[in-house]
């Protein structure tokens, strides 16, 4: 056989192989982006000190059938919302929420805020003020329940990151809390109203004196200083406010913000400055 044939045979060969090999499709330039449900919930990259975030403040509200569906059914168990909660109090676990959520609307349509002393939980009226307390550190805060949850039988309330840092229970994830509820003066709780029938958005109106904090300092003249660079370039005004006890602290705050689109729109402003995450205050 010459030469010349056998090269021939053995391209032929070598096409006939080529052509069983299956060819493997090329990956796509988009990676496929995770469902939210496999998204596993976290905190900041990096731990941020919350400890200069006060307390949430027990104030009248009046109560919507944003966020107090009576009864609402989730993950096939069916929950009714407390008649009369002035008398609430339970002890049992507490777990938080954080970065998954934050910015995303609460069950009231209100923006969740990891950095803000609120919580979710499945049975008390919303807006509703309890006091958390960490039966093993004796921590405690008020936070104000705008959110429903935590959907698990082991646990009754979920903290917002802000919470559960005051609390000492970021680590952990959970602890075993006292939950106790507040009332504004004690009042009688609010009786709860329907949506007016106009076109606001249930849940977009947001509680009276509701800020965007953007700093906190101990010098009064630093605190100036950072309000005048960031004020004109914001379309809410930017204030000061001074603690009345303990150590001074001069905290930078835009506002009052009256709706939770505007409270949206401002936050992006301010991170367009570079500034690390705002976080609401209702006082």
């Amino acid at each position: 056989m010459s030469s010349a044939m056998r090269l021939l045979i053995l391209g032929l060969v070598g096409l006939l192989l080529f052509a069983c090999t299956p060819i493997k499709p090329y990956p796509s330039s988009t990676p496929k982006q995770p469902d939210f449900d496999d998204i596993k919930d976290s905190g900041p990259e990096r731990e941020i000190d919350t400890s200069h975030v006060p307390d949430a403040v027990p104030r009248h509200e009046a109560r919507t059938m944003a966020g107090n569906k009576n009864p609402y059914t989730v993950l096939g168990k069916t929950y009714y919302l407390l008649e009369d909660e002035s008398s609430y109090k339970e002890r049992g676990r507490a777990s938080w929420y954080g970065k998954k959520f934050h910015g995303r609307r609460t069950s009231n349509g209100e923006i969740y805020d990891m950095y803000a002393m609120t919580a979710a939980h499945k049975t008390l009226p919303i807006p509703s003020y309890v006091r958390v307390t960490n039966i093993q550190n004796g921590r405690s805060t008020v936070v104000r329940v705008n959110d429903r949850g935590p959907f698990h039988s082991d646990r009754i309330i979920d903290l917002s990151y802000a919470a559960a840092q005051r609390l000492g229970i970021l680590n952990a994830g959970t602890g075993m809390v006292d939950v106790e509820i507040v009332l504004p003066d004690d009042a009688p709780p609010a009786p709860l109203k329907a949506n007016a029938t106009n076109n606001v958005i249930a849940g977009s109106k947001l509680p009276a004196n509701t800020h965007l904090q953007i700093g906190a300092f101990s010098s009064e003249a630093s605190a100036k200083q950072f309000a005048a660079q960031v004020s004109g370039h914001l379309t809410y005004p930017v204030i000061i406010s001074r603690n009345q006890t303990g150590k001074p602290i001069f905290r930078v705050r835009v506002g009052p913000i009256t709706d939770a689109r505007d409270l949206q729109q401002v936050r992006l402003d301010i991170k367009k400055l570079n500034i690390p995450e705002a976080h609401v205050v209702y006082e």
